[in-house]
């Protein structure tokens, strides 16, 4: 069972990066992942398979989180 989570935040690009997250993304998508190499190769490639983060003014930022 993948132990990761893959957390796919996206952002208005008015927004810093460091101020983006779960509560002030504009879209937050999940998914699972067995390594933190898959998580970060997924989170562009989950938000571009979405049609979300390729839009004028928003940016993906992508976390990695430990399942519960």
């Amino acid at each position: 069972m993948p132990t990761i989570l893959v957390v796919t935040l996206i952002c208005a690009s008015s927004l810093a990066a460091q101020d983006c997250t779960r509560e002030t993304a504009q879209d937050v998508i999940t998914h699972p992942a067995h390594s933190p190499q898959e998580c970060m190769l997924l989170g562009p490639t989950i938000a571009a398979g979405s049609g979300r983060g390729t839009e004028a003014g928003t940016y993906v930022k992508t976390l990695c989180e430990q399942r519960r």
